[in-house]
């Protein structure tokens, strides 16, 4: 049996009354213990996390002590969670981040790319301006590495190789904060030029629901916090309290963590993967849950509109927050399909059913 014989149809778009394109997905719900909740497709699908894997990443950077040792603020953390829209303030915070980490622009091995906002595009053609490094949207990311690589003593040249010291780092973090072992993450090379994982969907829950179970118990005032746990809530406080940063103005990312206010996390990948970390609530009690949740989704043609669409439906299917703060989602979850004249063409419906294994 091929991947898309296991795949169900998440979504379908018309255009009018007659099928334009269907987009099939999978999703995966687990609990603080890892405890798989709800499905749907196949929860262990392999899929490449790309940018919804950088809170593993970053935790392997802060687990290196760098953020001591150059002065970073939790500012700087959420920018290097971040797949950011090349706003002047990513910009300005990354060039920040490499002059206290003792690097330049010239040691990043990201490349300059069209922003992921189109105002900062407009705003680039008109200027004529030509971006570098700094405005890739992983900025952050390889800015907090090679702070990383300073801090475990090694080179900075070739830190984003995958046999640098500083790799092999990240690589048992992810595999460890993931509860898998090494040899079951597949490596590949990110569109930044990072290594990138892949691995189980349900493990990417499981990182999301560690982030926000995580945040709960240092939340509840415990008298023992371990090191791991201390630094993954760190994470989620950093990108709770500077969503701005992790995403942008009008972004999906930076518009759901604003609007929960604190209540959950969430980070898109590219091509098509997303996942929330939700803090335990009578909510997620009611959900079966034993603590926080996590909850990750692919989809299969990578659609980035459609993804964001079945992460808020998801939500909705789950009674996760309220009703209004679901409602400030609305322009993802219901986008309206207008042609060049504003006349709406069509409509997206979804038919993702989670299959319970409570």
């Amino acid at each position: 049996m091929t991947l898309h014989e296991t795949a169900p149809v998440a979504a379908t778009v018309y255009r009018g009354d007659a099928i334009e394109n269907t987009h099939l997905a999978h999703v995966a719900v687990v609990d603080a213990s890892g405890r798989l909740l709800y499905s749907f497709g196949d929860p262990s699908r392999v899929t490449l996390a790309r940018s919804a894997a950088k809170p593993a990443q970053a935790l392997a950077v802060v687990e290196t002590g760098a953020l001591e040792q150059f002065g970073f603020d939790e500012a700087d953390l959420a920018l290097m969670c971040a797949s950011h829209s090349s706003e002047a303030r990513h910009i300005e915070r990354t060039r920040s981040m490499l002059a206290k980490a003792q690097a330049s622009e010239a040691d990043l091995r990201c490349g300059g790319h069209p922003p992921l906002s189109d105002a900062v595009y407009i705003d680039w053609l008109k200027r004529d301006f030509k971006p570098g490094g700094v405005c890739s949207n992983c900025s952050g990311k390889h800015a907090g590495m090679l702070a990383g690589a300073r801090a475990i003593g090694a080179a900075i040249s070739g830190y984003e190789q995958p046999g640098h010291p500083l790799q092999a780092r990240v690589k048992q973090t992810l595999a460890d904060v993931c509860d898998l072992p090494a040899d079951a993450v597949l490596w590949s090379t990110d569109g930044c030029n990072l290594p990138t994982p892949a691995f189980p969907l349900d493990r990417l829950a499981r990182l999301f629901a560690k982030l926000a179970a995580a945040q709960d118990e240092v939340a509840a005032g415990a008298s023992s916090v371990a090191p791991r746990t201390a630094a993954l809530a760190r994470i989620y406080r950093a990108m709770t309290v500077y969503p701005e940063l992790v995403g942008g103005e009008a972004r999906f990312c930076t518009v759901l963590i604003q609007a929960f206010d604190g209540a959950l996390v969430g980070k898109v990948g590219a091509d098509g993967s997303y996942a929330f970390g939700v803090r335990a609530s009578r909510q997620t009690e009611r959900l079966g849950a034993a603590g926080a949740l996590g909850i990750a989704v692919k989809i299969e043609d990578g659609n980035l509109a459609v993804l964001y669409a079945v992460a808020a439906q998801l939500l909705a299917l789950l009674d996760l927050g309220t009703a209004e703060q679901r409602a400030k989602l609305d322009a993802f979850h219901a986008p309206k399909r207008l042609n060049t004249m504003g006349v709406e063409t069509g409509r997206l419906a979804f038919s993702v059913e989670l299959a319970s294994h409570r």
